[in-house]
């Protein structure tokens, strides 16, 4: 058959399989029973709070996306406007569903936690990989559309033709799905950490009561917010990753293999969703008193290692090529040291986590500075993974090995996003279960799973940040591709302003983040004070807080906040157009080099802070209510939006500049000149 005839029928039935299991699996898990009707009522609160928030999210960036639709339609053609609403849809579809899965197997997870582990790891990871199928089912067939209409549009001028046509038309692809993932990034980090800061402030250090303590008037709010940063917010982020990285493969494999290095992504990436659902059958715990994270760990081994054999023999017996698969073995090597250094920086017990505990002995002031000393420290040790794996991707097949690393890294997203969606879930369902007063074995197998679920999200936050950056290197390299440049001198003033200016942006951009969460929770802080002191019997039990009114303020302060930030990411590399394509370069290269420091900076000391307070609850150094919790507690809430709110949102502004530059770089080389 011929090979562009199998990549037509190959890889959108492959996504066709993904979406398929995907929506079995949801059939499996709506199946569960919810509960009592008090566990109905709090499951409930937090699903219409979640569901809420997503639809006047979307109110607000609809029409944003037409009106550049049109403006992209007008400028670059229908085709590419096409894509870029395709990119879109599919990306807010991923965010909506995504979460409405988990608003749903929460509670059903606290219910079946009565039964015991396997029930309820059933469940959630069941609800997880329903996410993680969305992620790279509707990923592929977004890319399998694009093939397919270039190909009966353009198969009578030559296969060279389709290949071409293809790769021009996805840089709007990749566009559409990156700005929702901004948007969704943005949206969702202010909403959680404005409300879990102001939940921890008052309700902890203030009322001295626990995290998801009914009587906190931002508990329901608090719960919300782990499901549209860590669902939908990272559901979308992760989309865009594995479309771009399939993006700027075809477009460099097309230009140095011609057809067989366009069709090459989609073949391998099939093959890796089917290796995918593959490891989710081994997620199974052996009993009950088997540690959550071994059965984890089992299945993301098994998509691993399958996706390393179906990388070579794709490369070997396709492409003619075995270095385009040890580029995407060094991929996903790198992506699996990325995951082991987050865990140590960040994972409870580990060295790094309890030296900050013990400095909280001493007050808030030294748990920050500790904290910061390791950020900083794994900062540079995950900027190391980045490079090598970035420097061996060049030197085995040059920029295009740099985008098969990038896809190697992603080989296991499926997977991968099922252990990050699992973490949100397992968390709701700890805290429903001490909402609810349910049995102690219920509240037992949640806080372990809630335990393990922090590990994973720190896990795959470090994962998204090393695929972002690879993904934007990838991207990188395509600009010099469209702009014939060769290489840019930054010893030319232009070009070193644009490296300056796009090393800066990163942190205006957080700057507006951080400020929106702190503006947020102070109105969280001072509602939940209100009504501590204007409702009577709430500490008594006797009354009930006004749960609503938390959830519409940072419901509200979140929409404001979505426009200015995506207006920035997307101006910026517009205006240093005006400087020159080689300015421009400068600039796309500071963005990433500042924008990956601070991302891995960001995730990592939050996390490290986050786990030090809960290390410190565990019953070290004093335990709750100690002053070294309360200092933990400090950390723990400096750190919140910075590993929830700036640090991940960083990952789609890396790679939205990437594309718009490549947008512009037509009219940047006529109009302005290198």
């Amino acid at each position: 058959m011929d090979l562009q005839l199998i990549a037509l029928f190959t890889a959108p039935l492959t996504a066709f399989i993904a979406l398929g299991y995907g929506a079995f699996l949801t059939k499996k898990v709506l199946k569960e029973d919810e509960g009592s009707e008090k566990l109905k009522s709090i499951g409930k609160a937090v699903r219409e709070g979640a569901m809420a928030y997503l639809k006047r999210q979307f109110k607000v960036i609809i029409p944003i996306m037409v009106g550049l639709a049109v403006l992209i339609g007008i400028t670059l053609g229908t085709g590419t406007a096409a894509a870029f609403l395709l990119g879109a849809v599919f990306s807010g579809l991923i965010g909506y569903f995504g979460m409405w899965i988990a608003v749903r197997a929460n509670v059903r997870t606290a219910n079946a936690a009565m039964r015991g582990l396997n029930p309820a790891l059933k469940i959630s990871f069941g609800a997880g990989t329903v996410n993680g199928m969305l992620v790279v089912g509707l990923g592929l067939l977004g890319v399998s559309i694009i093939y397919m209409w270039s190909y009966f549009t353009n198969i009578q001028n030559g296969a060279d033709a389709v290949a071409k046509n293809a790769t021009d038309v996805l840089v709007g692809y990749g566009f559409g799905a990156a700005l929702i993932a901004l948007f969704m990034r943005v949206g969702g980090g202010i909403f959680t950490k404005a409300a879990d800061v102001g939940a921890d402030l008052v309700g902890k250090v203030e009322a001295g009561i626990p995290e998801d303590d009914p009587r906190n008037p931002a508990t329901i709010a608090d719960n919300v917010g782990d499901n549209v940063g860590d669902c939908a917010g990272m559901a979308a982020d992760v989309f865009e990753s594995y479309a771009l990285t399939i993006v700027a493969a075809m477009i460099l494999g097309g230009s140095l293999f011609g057809l067989k290095g366009v069709v090459f992504p989609l073949l391998a990436r099939s093959g890796a969703v089917l290796t995918s659902i593959l490891g989710t059958f081994f997620v199974k715990a052996k009993n009950d008193s088997e540690d959550a994270i071994k059965p984890l760990i089992r299945g993301f081994i098994v998509s691993a290692v399958s996706s390393i054999v179906i990388f070579m023999a794709l490369a070997t017996y396709l492409l003619g090529e075995p270095r385009a698969g040890y580029a995407a073995v060094v991929g996903i090597v790198a992506m699996m040291a990325l995951l082991y250094i987050t865990k140590y920086y960040t994972g409870p017990g580990e060295k790094p986590v309890v030296a900050i505990a013990d400095a909280s002995r001493t007050g808030a002031g030294t748990n920050l500075i500790s904290g910061m000393a390791y950020g900083m420290e794994s900062t540079f040790v995950s900027v190391l993974v980045v490079a090598a794996a970035i420097l061996a991707g060049y030197n085995l097949l040059g920029f295009y090995g740099i985008s098969l690393t990038g896809m190697g890294m992603l080989a296991t997203t499926g997977i991968i996003m099922a252990l990050d969606t699992f973490g949100p879930i397992s968390d709701n369902a700890q805290g429903m279960c001490e909402m609810a007063g349910l049995s102690e074995k219920a509240v037992e197998v949640t806080s372990g799973l809630d335990a393990v679920g922090n590990t994973t999200k720190a896990l795959t936050k470090g994962f998204a940040v090393g695929s972002a950056a690879v993904a934007a290197s990838s991207l990188f390299a395509t600009y010099f591709e469209a702009t014939g440049l060769n290489a840019i001198d930054i010893a030319e003033p232009k070009v070193f302003v644009g490296l300056l200016l796009g090393g800066a942006l990163p942190f205006l951009f957080s700057s507006r983040l951080m400020g929106s969460v702190s503006r947020a929770a102070t109105q969280v802080v001072e509602e939940v004070r209100r009504q501590f002191r204007e409702i009577p019997g709430i500490m008594e039990g006797t009354a009930a807080p006004d749960y609503s009114r938390a959830v519409d303020i940072v419901t509200t302060a979140a929409q404001k906040e979505l426009v200015i930030p995506a207006a920035i990411v997307i101006g910026m590399p517009v205006l240093v157009g005006f400087l020159g394509a080689q300015a421009l370069g400068g600039f796309l290269g500071g963005v990433v080099m500042s924008g990956l420091m601070v991302a891995f900076y960001s995730c990592n000391t939050g996390g490290a802070w986050d786990n030090a307070k809960k290390y410190i609850e565990d019953g070290n150094f004093g335990g709750k209510g100690s002053d070294a919790h309360k200092a933990a507690v400090v950390g723990d809430t400096v750190g919140d939006p910075l590993k929830d709110t700036s640090g991940p949102a960083i990952n789609p502004m890396m790679k939205i500049v990437q594309i718009v530059a490549l947008l512009i770089a037509g009219a940047v080389i006529v109009y302005v000149g290198l």
